[in-house]
């Protein structure tokens, strides 16, 4: 691991450095822009002043419960405002947030409480029921607003290279790891961002996802850092965030490829020249969607990033969003990538390869996860477990995971570009495509579809549709027709819980 990374990672670091000490973002945008908004939900609106002061009396109340500089406390939290406003007080203890997937099983949630070592489990009203039925190993507070009963506790500075969080991954490939996300990784993101996408001081970002999520987070420390307007919603519908962009002079929004799907179901105008860019994330989109969105003048950014990389590791700049249709762009500033073959060597441009990047934004590695940790990051590289290929001009296309490939009689077959294929069919909603284990060929390709409402296929219509437009080997042997594709909370498809129970076939 580079020599800037802390031996132990959500500790704080035992050798702090001046140059690596910074003024409080928080207290010095209260002074700077005082009456800038600072959160927005469809029911209120907090200027960076009152944020500061709201979170200066959270800081109280934690203080008084015993938390300070290091301390874990978990924020189970549905309400934007309220996880926007208790995860400031926490840092302006010098804490560090863990937040919860509230769509999660207790028991699921219970092993992240044990796992983080949580000292405080934090929940709004909204997740009271959810709170009480854990076994917590930890005090449990619920929280609204604070009262001011005291004189708001402000932190004046903070150490770059301490810990803001810890970010459970999603778990599409295994058990949860929490990647340890420090102040610098923010900085660096922040810094990059606006240099990829631009930056105007009165942006407004609109996040119609959950703030548990690296994506929602990391929007909520972007606007912090420059100083702008994080506009939250609880949860993404597509009429209340098409009227959002119409009505309330977004200019970034935060999607995955599910996301814009619906929403382009619901635009029937074009939206106006203050939206300049959707950052669209979460996994390959379909190349018939980013057309889709072109046609209808949306400026779609696509991008590339995960939970390690705290969201953003690469982007593609708004002027390229048509020239490099389906490209996940350029690495942000300071951030670095390289493609890998079998052997290990560096593949050169329009080779297929494993995805390795390093750079600021790099999370430190996993809480309490030494071997994985090891394993994961070598030599400051990390090996993303992800295929894809550069251009001759260094922009990077996004096959699919590794995990995810279809070895079918030694071919690779990549689930995304079938899916595509079949998104192309007017019946199909949604796709789906899993390996299925063959006795003949190893594996072959299995579709799970979601038809459009009202519409009809058949297997045999769509074997032929996919036999125009793919290889023989490429084409789907088994089909299931479902009702909704198994998802997480931030709309990744869980193809593992479309493989777990496919039983053993044949035929090609």
């Amino acid at each position: 691991m580079p020599s800037w990374r802390s031996a132990s990672p959500t500790s704080p670091s035992s050798s702090a450095c001046p140059e690596w000490e910074l003024p409080d973002w928080l207290a010095a945008q209260a002074r700077r822009r005082p009456q800038q908004p600072a959160i927005e939900t469809p029911d209120l609106r907090w200027t960076y002043r009152q944020l500061l002061e709201l979170a200066g009396h959270g800081a109280q109340v934690l203080g008084a419960r015993g938390l300070g500089r290091g301390d874990r406390v978990a924020l189970l939290i549905q309400r934007g405002e309220l996880f926007a406003l208790w995860l400031h007080a926490l840092m302006q203890r010098g804490g560090v947030a863990v937040p919860l997937n509230w769509r999660l099983t207790p028991a699921e949630l219970q092993f992240q409480l044990q796992d983080s070592g949580a000292a405080l489990l934090v929940h709004d009203a909204a997740m009271t029921a959810l709170a009480e039925s854990l076994e917590a190993p930890c005090p449990v507070m619920a929280a609204g607003l604070p009262q001011p009963d005291a004189r708001p506790a402000v932190r004046e500075r903070f150490d770059l290279a301490d810990p803001q969080a810890l970010i459970y991954t999603s778990g599409t490939t295994g058990r949860p790891k929490a990647a340890v996300l420090s102040y610098r990784n923010h900085l660096f993101a922040a810094l990059g961002s606006s240099l990829q996408l631009g930056l105007d001081l009165n942006e407004r970002w609109l996040v119609p996802m959950p703030l548990f999520h690296v994506g929602g987070l990391g929007v909520l420390m972007r606007s912090l850092i420059y100083g702008t307007t994080a506009v939250l919603h609880d949860r993404f519908r597509e009429q209340a965030v098409d009227q959002a962009l119409r009505s309330s002079r977004a200019t970034l929004v935060s999607l995955v490829p599910t996301m814009l799907a619906r929403l382009l179901d619901q635009c029937a105008a074009p939206y106006p020249p203050s939206l300049r860019a959707v950052l669209l994330g979460g996994g390959p989109a379909p190349r018939a969607l980013l057309e889709r969105a072109a046609d209808l003048g949306v400026p779609v950014c696509q991008s590339y990033g995960m939970t390690e990389t705290n969201a953003q590791f690469t982007t593609l700049p708004p002027s390229d969003a048509l020239r490099k249709l389906g490209s996940a762009g350029l690495p942000l500033a300071g951030n670095e990538l390289r493609l890998l073959g079998a052997g290990g060597a560096p593949l050169p441009p329009g080779e297929e390869g494993e995805i390795w990047v390093r750079g600021p934004t790099l999370v430190s590695g996993y809480h309490n996860r030494p071997e994985e940790s090891a394993a994961a990051f070598q030599d400051g590289w990390f090996r993303t477990g992800d295929l894809g290929l550069l251009d001759p001009e260094g922009y990077l296309y996004v096959l699919d995971r590794r995990s995810d490939l279809i070895v079918s009689g030694g071919e690779n077959v990549y689930p995304s570009e079938v899916e595509a294929a079949l998104l192309r069919h007017p019946a199909v909603a949604e796709a789906a495509v899993v390996a299925q284990p063959d006795s003949r060929w190893g594996q072959v390709p299995r579709a799970c579809v979601v038809l459009v409402p009202g519409a009809s296929a058949s297997e045999e219509e769509l074997t032929a549709f996919c036999r125009e437009h793919l290889a023989g080997y490429k084409v789907p042997k088994r089909w299931e027709f479902l009702p909704a594709l198994p998802r997480n909370a931030s709309g990744k498809l869980l193809r593992r819980a479309l493989r777990d129970g496919a039983p053993a076939g044949g035929g090609r």
